[in-house]
């Protein structure tokens, strides 16, 4: 079973939380978050460990180290000891945490905007691009196949060293090499698209907003 936790921005809440939280955290966590200029990106960074080891303590029914966290050497952050399965995304407004104590996903949420569609043909195959044409809503339907890419590949784990025009989405699922990635949609918000990718078919996924105050 995947749990999914999403939450939305505050800038009002944004100093508070940085109080509360940040703390928490390894001090090369903290600098990280306090070299950030911008603060909804201070926020989007920090939102999604609050929110991973928020899901851990209700999911695991036990607390974690927060240093635990290691990274591969594509940048997927994972737990050494393989306590859960966890990854993170943001767009616009909000952060999304997918985790599971059962395997590896990957979970991308993007933000519907107005984007000149051709820019990205090179990304799409052809019969991805031929179907979005042909919609009757062109930008949703693009974002539909962008996010399910993105999902794809952070499942992967390989990052940007697989091209998106690699492999094709089927009736959200499609194939890289000998392995089969399959996709389920979660609706949080009418302008967004949220999308997990896994190698298990995935049969329910429980979605949970995360209050920032909580």
């Amino acid at each position: 079973m995947i749990h999914l936790y999403y939450t939305y921005l505050s800038e009002e809440n944004h100093e508070n939380l940085l109080q509360n939280s940040l703390a928490k955290f390894p001090n090369d966590f903290q600098d990280r978050i306090k070299k950030f200029r911008r603060w909804q990106d201070a926020q989007f960074s920090l939102l999604g460990r609050v929110m991973l080891f928020k899901g851990i303590e209700e999911v695991k029914k036990q607390n974690c180290d927060t240093s635990e966290i290691k990274y591969t050497m594509y940048n997927k952050p994972y737990f050494e000891d393989s306590l859960v399965q966890f990854n993170i995304s943001h767009s616009g407004e909000i952060v999304v945490c997918a985790l599971s104590d059962e395997h590896q996903m990957g979970i991308d949420i993007e933000v519907i905007t107005n984007i000149e569609l051709q820019d990205f043909k090179f990304q799409m195959t052809e019969k991805e691009w031929s179907t979005v044409n042909d919609s009757g809503d062109k930008r949703e339907t693009f974002f539909n196949y962008w996010t399910q890419k993105e999902a794809v590949i952070k499942a992967h784990g390989h990052g940007l060293s697989l091209p998106l025009k690699s492999f094709e989405i089927r009736d959200n699922e499609t194939q890289i090499n000998d392995q089969v990635f399959y996709l389920k949609e979660v609706n949080i918000d009418k302008n967004y698209k949220c999308y997990i990718s896994s190698k298990i078919n995935m049969d329910e996924v429980i979605v949970k907003k995360y209050t920032v105050n909580q």
